[in-house]
């Protein structure tokens, strides 16, 4: 292998030695305990001398994240619709394809299926994954978080004894203009992220606010996105006013908060200038 050979490369010239592990298949580390080498890192900047032994560690099927992505936002698009159309098999024969007498029931289902919609736009369209694949074996703990969950909320915001909020039009109308206001913030991040990005490149870099008013949070906080988002759920669960919602949403909270301490740590590690006032997640807090 020459000095100035990748990572990447060695990948594929073991691809040709043994064709069954694939490079997206394959871990390459200094240490057998260590972290995975990146594609982009060059043998001779890596701290080994004139011989090097490099440990290779099977990671198994991989899938791609746009794959994964479709796959786990399509499942709530279309199980939420068998609760809204009230199927025979889920609330009995006396409920089937009987329309709700509250209107807060089909802006739930527009807004709902609105959320996932704008999903599978952005995966096809605007995101650009740094990662290409993922183990093949988490896809099915994936779909059961938001196939089970979208099935357990959509049971109980269409169920034919479903109560609509205390505070009537007030609360509903507040909860889809903070909705939308979310909506447009998180898509607004994904595209300002995305345009850091060339298609194909690997290189990080600091995302700093842009002439969007929604991109401004990046002023506070490193994942934005997340705070949108976590703001979309909590506007779903005011929406509907529906326990399930709410829980699903504090899930939700726990889990992005874990993953934008994570990126947050990242970019404190790997540039020496990122902004000291921003915090993960909740401006000034956490």
């Amino acid at each position: 292998v020459e000095p100035n050979a990748t990572i990447r490369e060695i990948r594929f010239m073991f691809h040709k030695l043994y064709p069954q592990w694939y490079p997206a298949r394959q871990s390459i580390k200094l240490d057998p305990k260590g972290k995975s080498l990146r594609d982009e890192e060059v043998l001779q900047h890596l701290p080994v001398g004139t011989t090097a032994t490099l440990y290779f560690k099977d990671l198994g099927p991989q899938i791609g994240w746009t794959t994964v992505f479709l796959i786990e936002y399509t499942g709530p698009l279309f199980i939420y619709f068998l609760f809204y159309f009230r199927m025979p098999f889920v609330y009995g024969l006396d409920e089937r394809f009987t329309s709700s007498p509250h209107p807060v029931v089909n802006l739930a289902c527009i807004c709902h299926s609105f959320h996932y919609i704008k999903r599978l736009i952005e995966t096809v369209f605007v995101h650009r994954f740094s990662h290409g694949t993922m183990p093949l074996r988490n896809i099915v703990k994936n779909c059961l978080y938001y196939w089970g969950f979208a099935a357990w909320l959509a049971y109980y915001i269409n169920h034919p004894l479903y109560t609509p909020p205390s505070y009537g039009k007030k609360q509903i109308n507040f909860a889809v203009i903070m909705f939308l206001l979310c909506e447009a913030g998180n898509f607004s991040i994904h595209v300002a992220l995305s345009d850091l990005r060339r298609s194909g490149s690997k290189i990080r870099k600091i995302p700093y606010p842009t002439k969007n008013p929604f991109t401004w949070l990046f002023l506070f906080v490193s994942c934005p996105n997340y705070t949108y988002e976590v703001g979309t759920w909590i506007s779903f669960t005011i929406m509907t006013q529906c326990v399930p919602v709410g829980l699903f949403t504090l899930l939700c909270f726990i889990q992005m908060t874990i993953w934008a301490k994570d990126k947050h740590c990242t970019y404190l590690r790997e540039f020496k200038d990122y902004p000291s006032l921003r915090m993960p997640i909740i401006p000034f807090l956490l």
